[in-house]
């Protein structure tokens, strides 16, 4: 019985070749984006799972409050470990303190290479559990050694072995390779991390900021922890909420610091805080993905139903000879569930190409490194059950449709469909098109999302803007120098140093007072030091007052504040004010229009400015727009080589760096933008294959109109006019839909784009069209054949 269903199924195939490559290349398709869906979600769901403590492991956190609203941070002070040791060990199996993971510059001999790592405390060999290559867990209880990942190692020794060997970071301290850690999953929130350094080393000679009288005060650092096993996540996260505030001065106690942890499980997916409270993340966009797979599997499946029920009135005789011999319904609904599975097996196999052609391009938008698991037998078992499954739901009302029919009536030639029949095929059409739209709309505002955020006003100059990050003083001893070269080469217009970017605030501080402070009033803003040309170099937009000056030798105690540090401090007018910070008089002799440093979604950070002298962290170039940027950029090389030659000359685009504000949302839209163009093309498929029977079971009806005198054109709008009708109602649907979920989507941005009706209206008529162009082909096809050949077998 199975060969002779088999037999069946395998002839249906190949008389119906254009009905039978339609279902197929509608599945494959819809399989192998829910394939390649289904990998990008694992890959989420699995971040950091690679750990083996990962449901014990926590990062230490806090939350403060400033003028009634709660904000959530990662930074700590650095005295937290040792309180935590003291008053809560038995809690925890081990705590590390850590740096900000960071570029650095490493030599080992003449080999130069700047990479990011962080410095910890010994404790997170084990914590992570780090697997050695070479050296052992306890490589790190030196205060001049250094862990380096297996990349790290091959970059900078080729073949040797490192083991022992003095390596040099940023031209300062000279440490000792004790071990070789395998490369850190790419899916984990240490994946960039590329050496470890001792902490120790860091505290006792690179940090004179605690060297402070309150190290409470500075939240620079963070904190990791393992819980013992016996220990409850949460009720230890509850006990130490106070371990800061016991500490803190009593100006400090205002701001109601609660420490917390935030589990490993929850870093990835649940990483955004409002008020204090956790409100997802990323989660967000696994729930939408899967969504979005599965619509788009399910318009294939219904493509699949549609086409099998339309051509119902074929299979009658077939069901009528089989039931009048005396086979039973369920061994018909068998027969069809059997021919459904045939069809999505070889679409299975079809979407595994089709998934292993594209997941190149998939990783890279996605910001992934993927890999189909071939020789993974859950995997195979999974793409098993996913068939079986999408088998299911594709013929399962073919099956119960089909095996339903009579079978005296249909032997007699007696079955008609009836105008109520085509229901429920109409009804899966508009539920294709409304998923589409839907998917449509939700592409467009996403992009219009970024653009418009893209679009704000940033306060500066953008284009042209070049920054060299610096790990020694090498190039401040020599600024002037470097300065009058570059200038004299062409290169620039201008050069400035700064102790951050102008994409950033790396320094936010409180601790600020001036006249007619309202005492209730606490809160923090952005620091950033600056040299005299920093405004010339970025291009900022001076509201009053006047930019730093070297003529002015009292600008090392002056500052110049943005707008929204002025509206934050009560004063339209602020130039000729004296701000105190941190007890000492600072003179504001600037008023700058607001700089978009910070989330572009969001509104602008409070910042000042403060001239100093001190090296800092960034050189910020302005490139001569009269010289082309490749010829600039060679200029600059030999420069920096000469006067720093202790690290590589890398630089960065500031548009560029803004640009990696929008990566997440782009990223996003991209994925969505590929779905929805793959959506539509399932669904035009579908159309394709209703047109074909269509114009096929009306074709007498056609011959007859042209013999009457019906134009091509009559004819066109009479195949085309149901479809349209369709697509109409589907429009009805989705307007409405999108436009409540994507409010309550931008609803989380402070700074958002609106709703238009454009977006609605160029999504219709996109539908639209594109309905009338598939569909168009068949309906033409038929209004221009020869009524001769349709109508003499009468």
């Amino acid at each position: 019985m199975l060969r002779n269903y088999l037999k069946v199924a395998l002839r249906n195939f190949s008389r119906n070749k254009v009905f039978s490559f339609i279902n197929i290349a509608g599945l494959s398709i819809g399989m192998a984006v829910t394939i390649l869906i289904g990998l990008w979600i694992w890959d989420e769901l699995s971040f950091n799972k690679q750990f083996e403590n990962y449901n014990r492991i926590a990062e230490v956190m806090q939350s403060q409050t400033f003028n009634g609203e709660t904000g959530t941070q990662r930074s700590l002070p650095y005295p937290i470990a040792d309180e935590l040791r003291k008053d809560y060990g038995s809690d925890f199996k081990y705590i590390s303190m850590a740096s900000w993971n960071s570029d650095h510059v490493l030599a080992a001999g003449e080999k130069k290479i700047t990479i990011p790592g962080a410095y910890m405390e010994p404790s997170v060999t084990e914590m992570l559990n780090l697997k050695m290559m070479k050296g052992t867990h306890a490589g790190l209880n030196d205060a001049h050694s250094i862990l380096i990942s297996d990349e790290t190692a091959k970059k900078l020794y080729g073949g040797a072995d490192p083991m022992g060997r003095l390596i040099k970071i940023d031209n300062d301290q000279s440490v000792k390779v004790t071990g070789v850690y395998e490369n850190l999953p790419y899916n984990s929130d240490f994946g960039d991390m590329k050496f470890i350094g001792s902490w120790k080393l860091l505290i006792d000679n690179m940090h004179w900021e605690l060297k402070e009288s309150d190290p409470w005060r500075s939240n620079m650092f963070r904190a990791f922890v393992q819980v013992n096993e016996q220990a409850d996540m949460q009720k230890v996260s509850a006990r130490i909420k106070d371990s800061k505030l016991q500490h803190v001065n009593k100006r400090e106690l205002a701001f109601k610091a609660q420490v917390f942890l935030h589990p490993m499980s929850k870093w990835h997916l649940y990483d955004d805080f409002k008020n204090g409270k956790n409100v997802g993340g990323r989660i967000t966009y696994v729930w939408l993905f899967g969504i979005i797979g599965c619509f788009v599997l399910l318009l294939a499946c219904i493509n699949f139903m549609n086409l099998s029920t339309a051509r119902s009135e074929k299979r009658a005789r077939e069901v009528g000879i089989r039931k009048a011999i005396g086979s039973l319904r369920s061994q018909l609904i068998g027969q069809f569930f059997g021919e459904s599975m045939l069809y999505v097996f070889i679409a299975f196999v079809l979407s595994l190409f089709f998934a292993q052609a594209v997941i190149g391009f998939f990783n890279e938008v996605a910001d992934k490194k993927m890999s189909i698991p071939w020789t993974e037998p859950l995997f195979w078992i999974g793409g098993i059950v996913f068939s079986l499954i999408t088998g299911a739901v594709a013929g399962s009302y073919p099956a119960f449709y089909l095996s339903s029919f009579e079978a005296a009536k249909t032997l007699k030639g007696a079955i008609h469909v009836g105008r109520f029949a085509s229901i429920p095929r109409k009804t899966m059409v508009v539920i294709q098109f409304s998923i589409s739209v839907m998917l449509i709309i939700g592409t467009i505002t996403v992009f219009r999302q970024i653009e418009f955020a893209k679009s704000r006003p940033v306060g500066y100059t953008r284009n042209g803007l070049v920054m060299v990050h610096m790990s020694t003083e090498d190039l401040h001893k020599h600024i002037t120098a470097v300065r009058e070269e570059l200038k004299k080469s062409g290169a620039i217009t201008e050069i400035s140093e700064s102790s951050s970017a102008p994409t950033y605030v790396d320094e936010v501080d409180d601790g600020f007072d001036w006249k007619g402070k309202n005492p209730s009033l606490t809160g923090d803003a952005g620091v950033l030091y600056v040299s005299y040309e920093f405004g010339k170099t970025i291009g900022w937009n001076l509201k009053e007052g006047r930019d730093f000056s070297r003529s002015f030798g009292t600008d090392t105690a002056a500052m110049i504040v943005n707008e929204s540090m002025a509206k934050f401090m009560g004063m339209k007018h602020p130039v000729g004010e004296t701000l105190r910070w941190m007890g000492k008089p600072y003179q504001v002799v600037g008023l700058v229009h607001d700089l978009l440093m910070e989330n572009p979604y969001e509104p602008v950070f409070r910042t000042i400015f403060v001239m100093s002298t001190e090296p800092q962290y960034i050189i910020n170039m302005r490139i001569n727009p009269k010289m082309n940027v490749h010829e600039a950029i060679a200029k600059m090389e030999p420069v920096f080589k000469t006067y720093n030659p202790s690290q590589p000359f890398e630089y960065k685009f500031i548009d560029q760096e803004f640009a990696r504000k929008f990566s997440d949302e782009e990223r996003i839209g991209k994925l969505a933008a590929s779905f929805a163009v793959l959506a539509i093309f399932i669904s035009c498929l579908g159309l394709f294959g209703m047109a074909s029977f269509m114009a096929e079971r009306r074709v007498k009806e056609i011959g007859v109109r042209k013999v009457l005198g019906a134009s091509v054109f009559n004819l066109w709008k009479l195949l085309s006019r149901e479809f349209v009708i369709l697509v109409l109602i589907s429009l009805f649907i989705a307007v409405p839909v999108s436009w409540y979920y994507l409010q309550g989507w931008l609803q989380h941005y402070t700074y958002r784009t609106e709703m238009s009706w454009w977006v609605f209206i160029s999504a219709g008529l996109g539908a639209l069209a594109i309905t009338l162009i598939t569909v168009s082909f068949q309906a033409v096809k038929a209004a221009l054949a020869n009524p001769v050949e349709s109508l003499r077998t009468e």
